[in-house]
């Protein structure tokens, strides 16, 4: 059974917000825990880089889909 949630802008930025932070920090730091990261960003190969934002974007989705599943039960 669906029930309908209403959620006020405030609540959605927050949520958003707070994931899309948490999401990069742990994206950031598998990609450093997996030796995916060197110190200047133009010293990454282009595979380096996109398995580096894949992390962040992934992780950001997750973290945002968490966040939302508990502020918004």
């Amino acid at each position: 059974m669906m029930t309908m949630v209403n959620a006020d802008l405030l609540s959605v930025l927050v949520v958003g917000t707070l994931g899309l932070f948490f999401g990069t920090v742990l994206g950031l730091l598998i990609g450093h825990l997996a030796n995916q990261q060197r110190g200047d960003l133009n010293a990454l190969s282009i595979r380096e880089k996109r398995i580096n934002a894949t992390l962040v974007i992934g992780c950001s989705a997750i973290c945002i889909a968490i966040f939302a599943a508990y502020a918004f039960r």
